[in-house]
């Protein structure tokens, strides 16, 4: 079955230059794609210059992955894929540090990595977001070099997540497309490969809709303002592409949804906290237990079914419309979290965060380390001393797109920039013998355990 070929948003380009521990640069207009600081074990960077050549990546890309401690051997790869634009890929450089995002991939032996494609202001994304532009020949090359560096060869030949924003859901949409056979799951926000075709690139074939990609799970997450109730203006054109692009796949068979964030417009508010959890379930079901055996299939017992454009899911069996044109949800758990998603753009959680841990007092501050909830994030966290409440690092937390997060959100959903420590500075003139702990908050406000406190 024929999609007929993808006319792709918005730019790309490569050749080679590894940098395995990257130093710390400072970002100036003339230089938005300095590296991110702190590339060093279990973080990896690696950057590879333009390239003229016929069919390759015309941009530099830069691709950091964040290596979970203590793994052996991964199971998997979390890809988290800005869109287009100069701010939105200079957004990828702090990908791999999100917290939240790495409490997904820990929790599967899944490696995170987040590319940044250095495209010019103004320049055509097309360029970078259809990966047959040179950017899915150069990100297989970037797995394989960065498994050299982390001493996990396996990264380049484990299955892949794959998440995207805008031309980075245009981007994981045509990867899943052409490579449906190491697709885990893909989330595709705010963009999907088109329906027609892409007249700056007629020697591209169409895409088609090969089988395997029916069987990976996929969800279409868009603001309602993108043309389902707004429908004029800059984004009007991203529902009826992703409608679209819906049909051609579950009108197959194929296992796809839409979310659609009541909300928003292009930017990516609170779609994380049903992101996420959704991954959980898709990795939880399809990830082999052993690594080099194929993507198992994913269960369809307990699927539920929506309306397009409804906000209530019933199990399969119960669904009286018809299957072929409605959202198909994995299991009842996802579906309730979608349920509240699409309603409100807001998703309920009843579970504390885990405690921080490794409490210590360095050079006159309070330091520790943290895993997010992995439902919720983290929202700030809170500094105690003899048992008293003592400071909230930060004090207020902020996120223009959606809950309050420790690190910051942005536009494309990755942390701000200078990366937030986990870490406060502790007064002068406290007793010698005062005992400091640490909580960790979510972003519903859910407290954690106290620390092991540090003296």
């Amino acid at each position: 079955m024929s999609l007929r070929a993808v006319s792709l948003l918005l730019a790309g380009a490569a050749c080679l230059l590894a940098l395995p521990a990257a130093p710390a640069q400072e970002q100036t207009p003339e230089n938005p794609y300095a590296v991110v600081p702190d590339a060093a074990p279990p973080v990896y960077h690696v950057r590879y210059e333009a390239s003229e050549e016929p069919g390759a990546l015309r941009y530099p890309v830069q691709y950091t992955v964040w290596i979970p401690p203590g793994v052996e051997m991964l199971r998997g790869v979390i890809v988290h894929q800005h869109g287009c634009g100069t701010g939105s890929c200079r957004s990828g450089l702090t990908g791999a540090f999100d917290l939240h995002w790495r409490a997904l991939a820990a929790a599967h032996d899944c490696a995170l990595l987040s590319p940044a494609y250095e495209q010019p202001e103004g320049a055509d994304c097309r360029a970078w977001c259809d990966p047959r532009n040179g950017s899915a020949d150069t990100f297989l090359k970037a797995l394989h070099d960065l498994g050299t560096a982390s001493a996990h060869p396996e990264l380049a030949e484990v299955p892949w997540a794959l998440w995207g924003h805008s031309g980075g859901g245009v981007w994981a949409g045509g990867m899943t497309l052409l490579h449906p056979d190491r697709v885990a799951a893909a989330w595709l926000r705010s963009g999907v490969p088109l329906a027609e075709k892409d007249e700056n690139r007629p020697e591209l074939p169409p895409y088609t809709l090969p089988e395997a990609a029916l069987g990976v799970p996929i969800v279409c997450n868009l603001g309602t303002k993108e043309g389902v109730t707004v429908t004029d203006g800059r984004f009007s054109g991203v529902w009826p592409k992703n409608e679209t692009f819906f049909h051609a796949v579950r009108g197959a068979g194929g296992l796809i949804a839409t979310a659609i964030d009541p909300k928003t417009s292009h930017e990516c508010g609170n779609q994380r906290y049903l992101a996420i959890p959704w991954f959980d379930a898709c990795l939880s079901n399809r990830l082999p237990e052993t690594a080099g055996e194929p993507l198992r299939p994913m269960p369809t017992g307990d699927a539920h079914l929506a309306d397009l454009r409804g906000t209530t899911a019933v199990p399969e069996e119960d669904y009286d419309g018809d299957p072929a044109a409605a959202n198909w949800l994995p299991n009842a758990e996802v579906a309730r979290r979608w349920e509240q998603y699409v309603t409100t753009a807001d998703v309920a959680d009843a579970t504390p965060p885990p405690a921080p841990t490794n409490v210590r007092i360095e050079d006159g501050a309070l330091r520790w380390d943290a895993a997010a909830d992995l439902q919720s994030g983290v929202r700030q966290f809170l500094i105690e001393r003899d048992g008293e409440p003592l400071a909230q690092v930060p004090q207020t937390p902020t996120n223009p797109f959606g809950r309050p997060l420790f690190q910051g959100l942005q536009y494309s959903d990755t942390p701000l920039q200078p990366l937030r420590r986990t870490e406060f500075d502790l007064p002068s003139g406290a007793p010698a013998d005062a005992a400091y702990t640490v909580r960790t908050v979510n972003t519903v406000g859910l407290s954690s355990e106290p620390a092991a406190p540090a003296k």
